[in-house]
């Protein structure tokens, strides 16, 4: 990880953040005294930047401010630095009587009344999936590959993280040369790769030349993310209620990564600066945690041993792609008696047993009246899709799991990341001059997984480049696989999730003809310049806004 010191600011900079921002030096943070609309604006406008939270903040929206309105907004500086001072104190002073209010009259239901914004800066891509995996109570964004190059370098070196134990370790060099040379080749790639797909796809005249340079340099950088290991740094910021950053803390607490471990402990750090009942559970030394890391060691211990039982006399499958392993033969039915439940009087078991003597037709006619009169995928479905129920198992490239595996509203889990599933080649590499560069360095790059791996399984995971392939599962219903494979199928979707994403639907559509009415705005088709339309509708609106 970077040292502390990454950015640099001047004495009259750090008189500013430290009026917003609860540390101007580490690289985990929350933001204090600005509003929401600002710091909504700020999270939106840091997922494609490649400055920290804190310069950008100075950059765009304090030096921008008859653009933003930010001091009509936030007020002057040296009206309220001694006012803030001030608060941080009266937090500390105030937090027991605060404390006794939430022990003596709420629920853990009470933590989800306080929330707050945190910047997660310089992260290995492993920790922000471990983050994102606390899945309710939390809204992240993180810094977009695809929108963003990650050939920059800090201090003469590229931006992944050196792994303490692997740092110490007999596979050091190793480590820091396999990274070192897949950043070098996604480095030497970028323009090459820009100028071939430029003569496979000319600008259009009625483009616009934003909307054609944003989606050309979306097309090249979706195809060399597969070069990057998962130790590639990022930025991420989060806001989240005071439930869920408890929960986070304490999972990242009891984890065997030295990254995880320092990320949970510095987030405790600053978030008990503005939130600290909301989360004093998870301090280290309060009995609460205590016990939900002793939970947490006796229960790995026993799956460990379990595991080492079982798997071994279990069948191996490598095949990648997307299996649909288990499903309700009843579905159709309960949804359909679902969609019943609120119209009438009748119980829901009585409504199953009707439902199932009903013809064909009359099914249909319940079904096609929940989804008749949608009009697009951002109107969601009833709630009677829930009902029925679906378990996938996908493997595929860890890029495209990053991406699908935003989705909280389901049931996920995956193993660790290895190189035993084989990698991704985007199409547009193929049989052409750089296809060899490009597998010669995941394959390079295996070696010295396999290496690390004999010893540290673990920390052997932050060398995996991306186009490497995952086994992960989802369990979740209709009404999130309809949301999630209309979403992700979109034009203007990376190919990979838009795989995983069709793949899906068709399954469900194929297993259940009935449900295919409920799939109508997936797209099936492919896109050789996905994001030129998204690109182009962003600029229209611009000028749009200009006139």
């Amino acid at each position: 990880m970077l040292t502390d010191d990454y950015e640099e600011f001047n004495e009259n900079q750090l008189k500013i953040l430290r009026r917003y921002v609860t540390n101007t030096s580490s690289h985990i943070f929350v933001l204090r005294n600005l509003p929401e609309v600002i710091k909504g604006a700020l999270f939106s406008r840091y997922s494609r930047s490649n400055l920290g939270l804190r310069s950008l903040l100075l950059k765009e929206f304090v030096t921008n401010n008859e653009d933003a309105a930010f001091e009509a907004i936030v007020g002057k500086a040296e009206e309220d630095e001694k006012q803030t001072h001030q608060q941080t104190e009266a937090i500390k002073k105030a937090q027991s009587f605060y404390d006794r209010i939430l022990d003596g009259y709420g629920d853990d239901s009470i933590g989800e009344l306080g929330g707050a914004h945190l910047a997660i800066e310089n992260i290995s891509m492993i920790a922000t999936k471990m983050i994102e995996d606390c899945r309710i109570g939390g809204s992240p964004l993180e810094k977009s590959t695809r929108y963003i190059y990650f050939d920059q370098k800090v201090k003469g070196e590229y931006l992944f993280y050196r792994e303490p134990i692997l740092m110490t370790s007999a596979y050091r060099d190793q480590y820091v040369d396999a990274c070192n040379m897949l950043f070098d080749t996604y480095s030497r790639l970028i323009p090459s790769l820009t100028t071939l797909i430029e003569q496979r796809f000319p600008k259009d005249p009625a483009s616009s030349n934003a909307a054609y340079s944003a989606a050309l340099r979306a097309k090249v950088l979706d195809c060399l993310r597969g070069l990057l290991p998962a130790g590639a740094l990022t930025n991420m910021g989060i806001y989240g209620n005071g439930r869920f950053f408890e929960s986070l803390i304490h999972k990242l607490n009891c984890q065997n990564l030295a990254e995880l471990q320092d990320i949970g402990k510095r987030t405790y750090e600053e978030l008990e600066k503005v939130i600290p009942s909301f989360i004093r559970r998870s301090n280290p030394t309060h009995r609460t945690h205590q016990a939900y890391s002793q939970y947490q060691d006796n229960m790995q211990s026993e799956l460990k041993l379990i595991g080492e039982q079982h798997l071994p006399q279990c069948e191996k499958s490598l095949q990648p792609g997307v299996r649909l392993v288990s499903f309700d033969s009843e579905a159709v039915t309960k949804v359909a008696a679902a969609l019943l439940f609120a119209q009438g009087d009748r119980g829901l078991p009585e409504l199953w047993s009707y439902c199932k003597g009903l013809s064909d037709e009359e099914l249909a006619r319940i079904l096609d009246a929940g989804c008749n009169a949608r009009e697009n995928r951002r109107q969601k479905s009833p709630r009677a899709l829930e009902h029925a129920e679906f378990t996938f198992e996908i493997v595929s490239d860890y890029g495209a799991y990053r991406d699908l595996h935003r989705h909280r509203m389901l049931t996920q889990e995956k193993q660790l990341l290895t190189c035993d599933y084989g990698f991704y080649t985007p199409p547009e590499i193929e049989n052409t001059p750089y296809e060899e560069e490009y597998k010669k360095a995941l394959q390079q790059t295996k070696e010295v997984y396999d290496l690390i791996k004999a010893e540290l399984p673990e920390e052997a995971q932050y060398v995996v480049p991306m186009a490497y392939n995952i086994r992960w599962y989802f369990h979740a219903n209709l009404r999130t696989l309809q949301w999630l494979c209309e979403l992700r199928s979109s034009p203007a979707g990376h190919p990979c999730y838009r795989h995983v994403a069709q793949a899906m639907a068709r399954q469900i559509c194929d297993t259940f003809p009935a449900f295919e009415r409920y799939f109508k705005f997936v797209d099936f088709e492919g896109y050789e310049l996905g994001r030129l339309g998204q690109e182009q509708r962003k600029f229209e609106k611009q000028q749009q806004t200009i006139v």
